[in-house]
């Protein structure tokens, strides 16, 4: 068979021959052995980063200053002190469910920024302004309030948060690479957004329990703490995460399929409008009626949503497992390190063990080695459903050379952790593995 007639059938490149001094000629800037293709200066990651800081700052104030005057200095300080309590176990749920290919913390700070910041100043004047017309349009300032809530709210909340989840689909789409990232990015969005909205209410609750003298377990700022810090620190996250679920299906999708790359993200947009509808009518039908959606529905859905988060994290490591032998197969790794690498046990033990051996520096390169080593699989995956972009042989290079430089000490590692763990490697029986390699032309 030619090599032109191979490479019409073969729908993904075949895995580089492993060298003892590989030349790595596709990676462009060999100098600092690190792939960035040039860009014209306005598309500068400093400008960038530049320019999003600055924003998110102004949003900041402005979002500081109305929340300040709507509840006052010691509401804010209250709702401050009260909102922030489920903050970091919602960030260390959705950090721990990212653990297997951890994403850059600048991605979850800007998602968390822009959440807390720019989407909830997007939230307050929007929607203050929607009701105010309704109620004038209507002369029903209690119906405007109910349509406020139930119609507006959630179509101009949900699609603020989604803009950060499209933000880092577009513009950190190497860190975008499927559900879990979408999940991840897309909780840290809400559980910002939740921040700052629940600093306004429990800010106001206080004001009002001020106003009448009211406190203990029968004050305003308990009813409102109890329902949204205590019940319902999730809801926000389970909104939005309909949406990430959407991006982290497209990212996974092939090129080719653009209505579909289109068609999935609006969709779990519009679930996540749904829902946050559904619950924010469930209040107009009384105490009752609030009660019976919280547990008919939300307490079901965001069960689902764990589930599919946690399947989808096992499924990377399946991927890890199942891609990664090529690599293995072609030399550049030893044949007990994608099943290393496929578990999380094993690779804690490798760091463990490069630290008792070699220090802290030998474990942080083993910690390097298995985010390069998942990065590579993944990219390997997606080059499978024709999801890479032209530039897939330059980063394939990178990769190998970051996995390259760090084999001395990982490679024993990982292999003392495969043994330790009882994760030995071995052939199919329908395959031979000795110089075997799926890719191939």
């Amino acid at each position: 068979m030619s090599h032109s007639s191979a490479q019409h059938q073969s729908p993904y490149p075949a895995v580089p021959a492993y060298e003892p001094h590989p030349s790595f000629d596709a990676v462009p800037d060999r100098a600092r052995w690190h792939y960035k293709p040039r860009r014209a200066f306005w598309r500068s990651k400093v400008v960038r980063a530049s320019a999003v800081a600055v924003v998110l700052a102004l949003c900041g104030l402005v979002i500081l200053a109305l929340v300040r005057q709507q509840t006052g200095t010691e509401g804010f300080l209250v709702g401050l002190g009260l909102a922030v309590l489920p903050v970091p176990l919602l960030m260390a749920a959705f950090r721990w469910l990212d653990r297997v290919d951890p994403g850059p913390w600048r991605n979850l700070l800007f998602s968390f920024a822009w959440g807390a910041c720019a989407a909830a100043l997007v939230a307050i004047v929007a929607n203050t302004f929607a009701t105010r017309w309704i109620a004038t349009a209507t002369a029903d300032p209690a119906s405007a309030d109910t349509l406020g809530a139930t119609v507006v709210a959630p179509v101009v909340e949900e699609s603020a948060k989604a803009a950060a989840v499209l933000l880092v689909f577009l513009f950190r789409r190497r860190d975008f690479t499927g559900i879990v990232d979408g999940v991840v990015i897309a909780g840290f969005t809400a559980t910002g957004f939740a921040f700052t909205e629940n600093i306004l209410y429990l800010g106001n609750a206080f004001g009002e329990d001020q106003q009448f003298g009211t406190s203990g377990f029968a004050s305003v700022t308990a009813a409102t703490f109890f329902v949204r810090i205590v019940m319902s620190p999730f809801a926000h996250p389970l909104f939005t995460v309909l949406t990430g679920i959407g991006f982290g299906f497209a990212a996974i999708t092939a090129h080719r399929h653009r209505i579909r790359r289109v068609a999935l993200p609006s969709l779990g947009l519009t679930l996540a409008m749904g829902t946050h509808a559904l619950w924010n009518g469930s209040a107009a039908l009384g105490p009752w009626g609030f009660y019976a959606v919280y547990g008919a529905f939300m307490v079901p859905a965001f069960g689902l949503l764990t589930w599919l988060a946690i399947w989808s994290r096992q499924r990377e490591l399946r991927t890890i497992s199942g891609e990664l032998p090529a690599y293995a197969a072609a030399g550049w790794l030893t044949p007990a390190e994608p099943l290393a690498l496929s578990s999380m046990r094993a690779r804690s033990l490798a760091r463990g063990y490069a630290a008792r051996c070699f220090g802290p520096a030998a474990a942080r390169a083993v910690s390097e080695y298995e985010s390069f080593a998942t990065s590579l699989a993944f990219l390997r995956h997606r080059a499978r459903r024709g999801a890479v972009g032209a530039d897939f042989t330059a980063r394939e290079q990178e990769l190998l050379h970051h996995l390259w430089q760090r084999k001395e000490v990982a490679a024993p590692a990982l292999t003392y952790a495969a043994r330790i763990t009882g994760r030995v490697w071995t052939p199919p029986p329908h395959l031979d593995y000795a110089g075997y390699n799926p890719y191939r032309y």
